[in-house]
């Protein structure tokens, strides 16, 4: 079933701040869940996942796709959205600037921004559902990894893109200096 999909009207600003995984102020649909890394002298393994337990667990094996991107300091990401396909993002090295639009007019959340700072000082693992656009910014000074799993293969025609500075969504992609 196709997510009807309408850009709002936002404020200028970052949204909600999420700093907890159980926020009240998460859009709806969206789930967090902090993820172990367990480090050595080696060096450190972290689990991304598995079909059958925890944010997966919806996952169909015969659909699931895991992909992973590497982007560079400063590089932004934004916006695309999926009609259908749920991501399951995992910031496994580098920090991200996180930012979620609920793009569903039928939402109660409708319109709601989130941003979320996440990876190698924050590792959650983000479910994302239909219709909420997401995008990311690389923060940290070096390259930073995504490894993303989406229940459905990549389909073209399930995809949306949203300009990263469109003046509805009306996103600060800028250091706040706080």
């Amino acid at each position: 079933m196709a997510i009807d999909i309408q850009t709002p009207s936002c404020e200028k600003g970052l949204g909600d701040l999420i700093i907890q995984p159980d926020s009240t102020k998460l859009i709806n649909g969206v789930r967090v869940q902090p993820y172990p890394i367990y480090p050595d002298d080696r060096g450190c393994f972290l689990e991304v996942g598995r079909l059958t337990k925890d944010l997966l667990a919806e996952f169909p094996s015969e659909s699931t796709q895991i992909s992973a991107a590497l982007s560079y300091p400063g590089a932004i990401k934004a916006f695309h959205f999926h009609r259908r396909q749920t991501d399951y993002w995992v910031p496994a090295t580098g920090m991200f600037q996180v930012v979620l639009v609920d793009l569903r007019p039928a939402s109660k959340t409708y319109g709601a921004r989130n941003t979320m700072y996440v990876g190698a000082l924050r590792p959650w693992r983000i479910l994302i559902p239909p219709g909420v656009g997401h995008g990311y910014k690389i923060v940290s000074q070096e390259p930073a990894m995504l490894v993303y799993v989406t229940n459905r293969f990549y389909d073209p025609e399930d995809e949306g893109r949203i300009a990263y500075n469109d003046s509805r969504i009306n996103y600060d992609w800028e250091t706040q200096h706080k």
